[in-house]
């Protein structure tokens, strides 16, 4: 492990305690050496399938998002600013350049909070990464395996670097899929490019020292747009490199780079080691989430939805409800009586509320209207959070560090309790294919109509093969 000793001399750097040799690497040399070289043939078949979930999950997610407002904002802007190309927006007929695609895309991936999840970081890589793999796979003209493999080497590197974070990083409050999201998106457009281990090096090195994001975004616009401008800034790196653009290989490493700035000078080589033996998106995977708000209140309104049908409860029957919960949640779910959606969104009130008033949630909750509904209003006031002592166990806050202890309290005095580690759509309760495809259609019909959306799921299914990505959005009409 990396660690930056207090008082660490001015001009001094990390990387010249270890020897840039063939068997020494910088961490930007050894992510694009395994990423250049990668083939699609040594990544398990498990693996892949996991990818191809993702990507059509994130792409559902994202053209649901085009129909946004700070979509809207962002295609508006995008086609101001940008120039034709051959990458697709979602919801959107014209074509445009792969910055500028992967910037919209990327916007309106991350405008419902929809999309999944790694605790390898605690990032969003996939809203980052498919729109600038999608973006750049277009503009090459490749085909879905090739998006697949693409995909897959940015997504290992990103989580590699999160995981050597050992989340220190998002504890101090950065945005984790800000800093962390230009990697894999630089990472999947530089192997769509084809650029060798030094070309990808520097463009590694453009995107980390020109990475960051603070978790003061959340709750706002600027929560999707820092998505978008992450999947744009890792398109721009490799672009730059591919021209011929130098960047630092030490930007890790070095006493001004990554592991000192963002880190407290920590960063834990080992997770290097495994890429392409272990793969983070098994362990510890890559969670899809089943409702359009923050992952940290998933689990809570899974555990009260299991009381509400076990013992047939009604709203009338409620007294209180106590969500206890681990400091991540708590610190996410800031937003106790939210005045906005983007708020409700990170408000463990409004999910709990609406899940018992209507059984469920769905991107139509998602409604200013809700917002002043009385019986949501009132059913809101009866829920707490706070973090037990519970939490004081390091190993329970590892394996559930979003999940929530819920104790029901009912108008004649009866308690009822129950505990969730992680939701479902978890790694360890994933969703099945059937509600994989339900999801996806519930989000692109809205936007494309009925028979597109069935039409591109059918061709998103035959995504690891020869076709081409530009045939698979070919049909793609805006409602």
């Amino acid at each position: 492990m990396i660690q930056l000793p207090p008082g660490h001399g001015r001009g001094r750097h990390v990387s010249e305690r270890i020897s840039m040799t063939t068997t020494h690497l910088s961490v930007t040399q050894r992510l694009a050496r395994w990423a250049s070289d990668l083939q699609g043939s040594a990544i398990p078949d498990t693996v892949r399938a996991l990818a191809k979930t993702s990507l059509i999950d994130t792409i559902g997610v994202s053209i649901a998002g085009s129909r946004t407002r700070v979509g809207g904002i962002a295609r508006e802007t995008g086609l101001q600013a940008g120039s034709r190309g051959w990458s697709t927006l979602f919801g959107c007929t014209t074509r445009v350049s792969e910055q500028t695609a992967a910037f919209v895309n990327g916007a309106s991936a991350h405008a419902l909070d929809f999309d999944d999840n790694c605790y390898a970081g605690v990032v969003h890589g996939s809203a980052v990464i498919a729109p600038a793999a999608l973006a750049v796979g277009q503009k090459v003209n490749a085909c879905g395996k090739d998006l697949i493999t693409a995909f897959v080497a940015g997504s290992e590197c990103e989580y590699a670097v999160g995981a050597a974070s050992k989340n220190i990083l998002y504890e101090q409050g950065w945005w984790t899929t800000g800093v962390l999201g230009p990697i894999g998106a630089c990472v999947a457009a530089s192997h769509l490019l084809k650029l060798d281990p030094e070309k990808m090096s520097s463009a590694l090195g453009l995107a980390i020292t020109g990475a960051g994001g603070t978790k003061a975004c959340f709750g706002t616009d600027g929560k999707a747009l820092m998505a978008g401008r992450a999947a744009e800034a890792g398109v721009a790196c490799a672009l730059l490199a591919a021209q011929g653009a130098r960047g630092p290989l030490d930007a890790v490493e070095s006493t001004n780079g990554f592991a000192r700035l963002f880190n407290e000078g920590v960063f834990d080589l080992a997770a290097m080691d495994g890429l392409g033996s272990r793969w983070f998106s098994q362990e510890p995977g890559v969670d899809i989430k089943r409702i359009p708000v923050c992952l940290s209140s998933h689990a809570a309104v899974d555990a009260l939805m299991n009381l509400v049908a076990t013992h047939n409860i009604r709203l009338d029957d409620i007294e209180s409800i106590v969500c206890n919960v681990p400091p991540m949640v708590a610190r996410n779910l800031v937003y106790n009586q939210p005045e906005t959606i983007q708020q409700s969104q990170f408000s463990m009130q409004y999910a709990i509320a609406v899940s018992l008033k209507f059984g469920s949630f769905t991107l139509a909750h998602l409604d200013e209207k809700l917002l002043n509904d009385r019986e949501l209003a009132s059913l809101m006031a009866r829920v707490q959070m706070c973090t037990g002592p519970l939490w004081d166990d390091a190993e329970l806050r590892q394996s559930a560090p979003e999940g929530a202890e819920v104790h029901l309290r009912l108008r004649d005095g009866k308690v009822l309790q129950f505990f969730r580690a992680t939701a479902r759509g978890s790694v360890g309760s994933p969703l099945s294919r059937e509600e994989i495809g339900d999801k996806f259609l519930a989000c692109a019909t809205p936007t494309i109509g009925s028979d597109p959306a069935a039409s591109l799921l059918s061709r998103l299914d035959a995504l690891d093969g020869e076709i081409l990505l530009r045939e698979i959005f070919e049909k793609q009409t805006a409602s």
